[in-house]
């Protein structure tokens, strides 16, 4: 198991600020699943971490807010049976969910208005549609 977890170029979190516990998995595995403590609990705490630079702890902090419980979020694995499989599948989670919480923000949208050709076609599709139905319709009994 690697000692370090690479995010990015610019975050890298050191094997010592990794939390990881371990409990009975539920998953497949037969008898061994009630002896084997083979599911990983993997906790990162972005609040108070030195390694997350000072410029990326805002974004992450709002983007992860749903996941983070007292700046602490926590990853989850037991779909294999082996712990070690675990591990590194809790590691690489933990990784891709930091990488996408990092992105930067997409553009801002720059807003347009409809051309006045379009316009004039959304009108003149509207009035022959409702010709349509007009010639549809049965005429009032006398």
């Amino acid at each position: 198991m690697p000692e370090e977890l690479v995010v990015s170029r610019t975050l890298v979190i050191p094997a010592t600020e990794l939390r990881e516990r371990f409990s009975r998995s539920s998953g497949p595995g037969g008898q061994g699943v009630n002896t084997a403590d083979s599911r990983v609990e993997l906790s990162f705490d972005v609040e108070h971490s030195p390694s997350v630079p000072d410029e990326l702890r805002p974004r992450l902090l709002a983007r992860l807010g749903s996941r983070l419980v007292d700046g602490v979020v926590t990853i989850a694995a037991s779909e294999y049976r082996a712990q070690l499989a675990n591990r590194a599948a809790a590691r690489e989670r933990l990784a891709t969910l930091l990488r996408q919480a990092a992105e930067p923000p997409p553009p801002a949208r720059r807003p347009t208005k409809p051309s006045r050709r379009a316009k004039e076609r959304r009108i003149t599709a509207k009035k022959q549609r409702g010709e349509t139905k007009r010639g549809r319709r049965t005429p009032p009994a006398e």
